[in-house]
């Protein structure tokens, strides 16, 4: 995600809110259908004009958008009675933003991408269509760890894609030089042991360090899963972070800053990102937090034997999954709804899912990939690919709730405070949980 690699950053940046995009949505310029939420198979159209033309949009670019867009040339090749028109619309917020706007003008894309913990949101707002009419039993083919962000209010509206866990990245060279394990630190505690002994200080210039994270939702939320916490009650209604689970990653983070072994990234969201992974190129920083969809790219560019691990556990392991789901626009036409499930279900299945996986650095998402030949071929050849699938095993889904887009801002916001000595640790957990429990009541 270096256009969209970042599963887990923030997505308050859209610039038009659900509601107030949605109240111009009476009148539009494709036919509505109505969605009955009957379990029986959606009716075919009975037009036979030629084939039915889809609008695809998506948010990755670089290498990944040329993937993509090979894969839907694949599938119009291979589907005469379906044209799909692929679109890059700009990493998830700005797609997001174009995806509603589109909702209210009435010349919305059939299908997109939407970034897991805003599915709810696009779902809540009536958005996206329910897909169990069409999938018939069809989604189980998917790996049941990546699922939990793909239902809301007990209806099936997304099909994982694009999905990915946050890793812990490590500079293998650097470790063995230090005599540390070079298969990296397994808890908090090694963390802070391993980036002590990597850092490096001439005068009072720090010119290795350690460790380094963003300081961003998707990480914090791993670390508050592995102090046996959540970030949401179970009805979504309250904010659950001013208590132990939610203060001590940032008093990690902060104790690792204060001591000069750990990296701040500086710049708002994927600049941080970006800043985390040039230094760990540089050699810079020995180990850093990124996601699965980075392999590829660092795996690439790296000059060291640069290795992938679990994040460090706590109390346990904890990770959150990420990445963006397939979705269907409730606005579109009975026929282009048939023939995006169409689309959806090719774009997901083992035989895409595979080679998109080793091309891209994103997990596989039908449990009959991680266990084809191919893709435990490429596991043994490249180990590092598989250590997301493995961690999966201690996977959390993203809160769910149709508040948390904009929730996610707010605590990011006050996880920076925090970080940049602004506000204490209970200042910035009471900030946010006061201003989330606003938001969550709207």
């Amino acid at each position: 995600m270096f256009s969209m690699k970042k599963t887990g950053t923030i997505l308050c940046a859209l610039t038009i809110g659900l509601s107030g995009v949605l109240a111009g949505c009476g009148s539009s310029g494709k036919e509505q259908s109505a969605s009955t939420g009957s379990t029986s198979q959606p009716a075919a159209s009975t037009a036979s004009s030629g084939p039915v033309e889809i609008d695809f949009w998506y948010a990755l670019g670089g290498v990944r958008g040329k993937t993509i867009e090979d894969m839907v040339k694949k599938f119009n090749e291979t589907h005469k009675d379906i044209i799909v028109k692929p679109a890059y619309q700009g990493a998830y917020q700005e797609n997001h933003s174009k995806v509603l706007a589109s909702v209210a003008a009435g010349n919305n894309p059939d299908v997109t991408m939407v970034e897991i913990a805003s599915i709810a949101a696009f779902a809540d707002a009536k958005v996206l269509e329910d897909l169990t009419p069409y999938s018939q039993g069809d989604e189980k083919k998917y790996i049941p760890g990546l699922m939990k962000n793909s239902y809301w209010n007990d209806k099936l509206y997304a099909v994982p894609f694009n999905r990915s866990t946050p890793l812990l990245y490590i500079n293998r060279d650097m470790l063995k030089e230090a005599g540390l394990d070079p298969n990296g630190p397994k808890t908090w505690d090694e963390l802070v042991s391993f980036s002590q002994k990597l850092s490096k200080k001439e005068g009072d210039k720090i010119t290795r360090y350690g460790f380094s994270t963003p300081v961003d939702i998707w990480f914090y939320e791993a670390l508050v899963f592995q102090g046996g916490g959540n970030i949401l009650s179970e009805d979504g209604k309250e904010l659950t972070i001013n208590n132990e689970a939610g203060k001590a990653p940032l008093e990690l983070w902060s104790k690792m800053v204060k001591e000069g072994i750990m990296k701040n990234p500086p710049g708002e969201n994927y600049n941080a990102w970006d800043v985390a992974e040039q230094d760990f190129l540089n050699q810079k920083v020995g180990m850093i937090f990124t996601s699965t969809g980075s392999l590829t790219e660092l795996k690439k560019n790296a000059k060291f034997d640069m290795g992938a691990a679990f994040l460090p556990a706590n109390k346990t392991f904890g990770t959150p999954t990420g990445g963006a789901n397939l979705v269907m626009l409730a606005k579109s036409t009975d026929a282009e709804k048939k023939a995006a499930w169409e689309f959806m279900k090719w774009m997901t299945d083992t035989e895409q899912t595979v080679p998109w996986s080793i091309a891209s650095g994103y997990m596989p998402v039908t449990t009959e990939a991680i266990d084809s030949a191919e893709m435990k071929a490429f596991y043994e050849k490249e180990p590092n690919f598989k250590v997301a699938v493995d961690q999966l095993q201690y996977g959390y889904p993203r809160p769910m709730a149709p508040g948390y887009k904009e929730l996610q801002d707010v605590i990011q916001k006050e996880l920076q405070r925090a970080m940049l000595g602004q506000a204490t640790v209970d200042e910035a957990m009471q900030a946010a949980t006061e201003k989330g429990s606003k938001l969550l009541k709207k």
